[in-house]
């Protein structure tokens, strides 16, 4: 009989520079010709539900001048390509990586962990930050490597699902996740209003998590995926030469809204809404909450610790439903948990649980 496969432990991290008022800010100035759309983006950013984002990039002091970091690699006008944001990257997610499995493993034996498994869709370079982990965290040579790329916010449901099945296969298996996002290197110049307020979203954020089949934290129950391929094109991450383009249009709430209505018995397996205790959603946006909220009934708390983790973090991408599992590690034993992250797909990947 095939094993339970559990999260026994998360350990979250982020980079130095608290970065939230300077974005806003800078990304006011790129409509200083547009007053009425800037106050749009005033009343949306405060409106937003965050207020702390942190970025791998110290900012500059002004964010109203010509250029908006301290390396001076932000210049308006001559904004950084898709080379430099890449070795930036190459430089910073090891290092924020590294401070998360730290503090994940401590003091514990590293020499049992037997798969790594990594996610990330704000960056590429090879040899990778799974090789780098191995080396910086003193991880075995021969631990089984695999790397989830370029999926988005939902990436993460994607590496616990591949992870219970390492464990149902393996119960000696020790399974190592590393979310890493640095959503903040690619920060655009632009006057698209759409494209400012999406990024007013955006911070930077690492989770490492550690499943076995030790039954401690949160038993992982069942996954189950909606893809509403008639709306893909309102979520989208595309490589072009300036970076790293994100779409994310004002539709997606009430899309998602729509799904969950209807594919509610199968996101739920069968349960009720007040027979699931934990909600753990990630917080794309204020918004999202809301149309989840709204499509599923919930309390009015029902979200707390995914409007908590937005406020003090915005939106990580694959690390942030990471952070808010985390906060559901401290629940009591015997508890019915949901957990839901989407992307471009339009795609849910969602998750029935239980605290152990």
């Amino acid at each position: 009989m095939a094993s339970n496969a559990y999260i026994n432990r998360i350990a979250t991290a982020v980079p130095p520079y608290e970065i939230n008022r300077y974005f806003v800010r800078a990304g006011a100035s790129m409509l200083a010709d547009q007053p009425r759309q800037r106050a749009v983006f005033h009343r949306a950013a405060n409106a937003s539900g965050i207020d702390r984002r942190y970025s791998c990039f110290e900012p500059a002091k002004n964010p109203n001048g010509r250029v908006l970091d301290a390396r001076g690699n932000f210049v308006r006008g001559s904004f950084p390509g898709t080379k430099l944001r890449m070795d930036a990257y190459e430089e910073a997610a090891p290092e924020l990586a590294e401070a998360a499995v730290e503090k994940l493993l401590g003091n514990s034996d590293r020499s049992d962990i037997t798969h790594l498994i990594v996610t990330s869709c704000t960056g590429f370079f090879a040899p990778g930050i799974d090789l780098e982990l191995i080396q910086r965290c003193r991880l075995p040579r021969s631990v089984e490597r695999t790397i989830i790329g370029f999926m988005g916010c939902y990436a993460a449901m994607n590496a616990l699902k591949m992870a219970r099945h390492v464990v149902r296969s393996d119960p000696d298996a020790r399974v190592l996740i590393v979310n890493v996002e640095l959503c903040t290197l690619h920060l655009t110049e632009t006057t698209c209003l759409e494209k400012l307020l999406a990024f007013c979203l955006w911070g930077d954020g690492c989770a490492a998590s550690l499943v076995t089949s030790e039954p401690q934290g949160l038993q992982l129950d069942r996954f189950f995926v909606l893809v509403d391929s008639e709306h893909q094109e309102l979520m989208s991450w595309r490589i072009d030469d300036t970076g790293f383009d994100m779409v994310l249009s004002g539709q997606v709430p009430s899309a998602i809204h729509r799904a969950l209505v209807a594919n509610q018995d199968d996101v739920l397996d069968g349960k009720r809404t007040d027979e699931i205790d934990l909600w753990a959603v990630h917080p794309g946006g204020r918004s999202i909450l809301d149309a989840v909220q709204r499509a599923l009934a919930l309390a009015t708390d029902a979200l707390g610790v995914s409007r908590e983790v937005l406020r003090l973090n915005g939106n990580m991408s694959s690390a942030t439903v990471m952070f808010v599992l985390e906060q559901m590690l401290k629940a009591p034993p015997g508890l019915n948990g949901c957990s839901m992250a989407f992307g471009p797909g339009l795609t849910a990947e969602t998750m029935t649980f239980r605290t152990v």
